[in-house]
């Protein structure tokens, strides 16, 4: 915990990448409806980064925190110097000359100076007596410093572009004086789909479907261009097994070469719920976000999250009741698992206005995850090891269909899932089964439910997999719903048989059972609740239907 304080008589610093006139808008442009000239009127708005100068920039702030050579620091985002300065500068009030800002090139306004989002820049507030050697430090990086005012104490906003005063403002005014909107949301829960009956097409021939579906399919086309190995210190990467070309749930990665402590990064997403529970979305993203991180090896009680907002039009009620849905959820979530949201991103208003109407994006919710691995050793990854050893399904299996991959292809549905009260519990001792070294691979269930989780553990390791459905834990016998159900907080993993009776200890009073082993033979088999088999399919052909539909040259 960093307490941020800002004295009168503290410089503001601005420290980092020059100011230009990218990023100009790019705030309200995030949340503004799309029409046909967008790409040209604001096609400014979007900033341009730099990772070489965002690199040094950070190794300053770092430096310069250890050394306490300031008291407080903020980021430009969303309204540049505007907000960074405005936020700071609440207690005190600031003094700023605009004309001292470094610039990318000449013929920026003192106005683009202000509320430029271009990256890589943060304002800090630095001790007078300090900054000399705050100054030296970044001049030892390569990093541009610069003195552009200071916080006064007199509760003023006061910006200057050389001799010339351009805005005078009262700090309480400028956080307080604006009116607070009121807006109405209405919401009302869609009709359910239908709930699940027949179906024609054969459980082998669903999985093949699901597996090739854009949201299940392998992104290693997008992951493969982007250098995820730099510096050499991923430990579990986003693709995995004997190929390297498996789907990871999260990521692995040291900070420091001489130490075995480490992060775990997830996510979390499933706009198809949103589309009937909104608030059941958030729950449910949020609860896969801690399951990626967990099933690599993350702490569940030293993880912290961020969202992101993607939504239509919220001056509609019913768009804007969606929204607070979602939000309740969030809330609900976060609670029950506590895992304290530390940031987030909203951009509303994704619309687009054609000739036959609006297009609106749908209510779309990201959850990212971040955690703490007290020991990269203990690192698991999703990928079978070899034959002989358990199978065992941790968490209930439920009649929860509706917004699932099983429904988009069926047109069957259900109701969204929810989290169980367990949730936490089970997260906490999975965690604690992966500490001990007993568990051989771990993957979450998501997206397809057991058996695309089966299928992609099966082939990424090389390994075949026996699963009996009549030994899934939960409350539905349906055959269907025990092999595509997406109910939250659900793990499946692999462990060794002399290790399963310890596994099994830690999971004491909380819905697991062993529902199968990894075989010698390169084929994913499923029996049904009378022991007959209803699914056999090769490894090869499940990885040929998950790999193929997203394959793309790159240029």
């Amino acid at each position: 915990m960093v307490d941020k304080v800002v004295n009168p008589g503290d410089r503001v610093v601005a420290l980092g990448g020059r100011t230009g006139r990218d990023g100009i808008h790019g705030a309200t442009f995030s949340s503004v409806e799309l029409t046909e000239e967008s790409e040209t009127v604001s096609s400014g708005a979007v900033q341009i980064g730099n990772a070489i100068t965002e690199k040094k920039f950070l190794d300053v702030l770092i430096k310069a925190r250890d050394l306490g050579l300031y008291r407080s620091v903020t980021d430009c985002g969303a309204g540049g110097f505007s907000s960074a300065v405005g936020e700071m500068g609440e207690e005190t009030g600031a003094r700023v000359d605009l004309k001292k800002v470094p610039l990318k090139y000449e013929g920026l306004s003192y106005w683009e100076i202000w509320i430029s989002e271009a990256q890589e820049r943060m304002v800090f507030a630095v001790d007078p007596e300090k900054y000399a050697e705050f100054e030296a430090l970044a001049e030892s990086e390569g990093v541009e410093c610069t003195d552009i005012g200071e916080f006064t104490g007199n509760g003023k906003l006061e910006l200057f572009y050389g001799e010339d005063q351009v805005c005078d403002l009262d700090v309480d005014f400028l956080h307080n004086g604006r009116p607070a909107a009121h807006m109405t949301s209405v919401f009302q829960k869609p009709q359910e789909a239908a709930e699940p009956g027949a179906v024609e097409a054969s459980p082998g021939e669903l999985l093949r479907q699901i597996l090739s579906s854009p949201n299940v399919a392998s992104k290693e086309w997008v992951i493969r261009q982007y250098d995820h190995e730099v510096q050499g210190r991923s430990i579990i990467k986003p693709l995995q097994g004997v190929e390297a070309d498996g789907p990871g749930d999260g990521v692995v990665f040291t900070p420091l070469y001489d130490s075995l402590r480490g992060i775990a990064v997830g996510c979390g997403m499933n706009p198809c719920y949103g589309d009937i529970d909104p608030y059941r979305m958030a729950v449910s993203a949020i609860d896969e976000a801690v399951r990626n991180i967990v099933a690599c090896g993350g702490n569940p009680e030293r993880t912290a999250i961020l969202d992101n907002f993607c939504w239509g039009n919220t001056d509609r009620p019913e768009t804007l009741g969606s929204l607070v849905e979602a939000s309740r959820g969030c809330y609900d979530a976060a609670m029950a698992l506590g895992t304290p949201f530390v940031s987030g991103k909203d951009s509303l208003n994704n619309e687009f206005r054609t000739g036959d109407g609006t297009l609106s994006i749908p209510p779309s919710l990201l959850i990212s995850s971040l955690a703490v691995v007290e020991d990269i050793s203990c690192s698991v990854t999703m990928d079978l090891k070899s034959p002989g050893n358990c199978l065992v399904l941790v968490g209930a299996t439920r009649s929860e269909m509706g917004g699932s991959h099983f429904a988009k292809f069926t047109g069957c549905g259900g109701e969204v899932p929810l989290l169980p009260p367990e949730a936490a519990d089970i997260h906490r001792a999975m965690h604690q089964a992966i500490q001990s070294r007993i568990v051989r691979s771990c993957h979450d269930l998501c997206e397809g439910g057991l058996a695309v989780a089966a299928a992609e553990m099966a082939f990424s390791g090389g390994v075949g997999a026996v699963i009996r459905l009549e030994s899934v834990a939960g409350d539905t016998r349906e055959e269907s719903e025990l092999l595509f159900s997406e109910s939250n907080c659900r793990y499946l993993v692999e462990v060794t048989p002399e290790n399963l009776d310890a596994f099994l200890a830690c999971f004491d009073g909380l819905p697991i059972a062993q529902v199968g082993e990894t075989g010698a033979t390169e084929v994913l088999e499923v029996t049904g609740q009378d022991g007959k088999v209803v699914l056999s399919e090769s490894l090869a052909e499940l990885k040929s239907a998950w790999k193929e539909p997203l394959i793309f040259d790159v240029v």
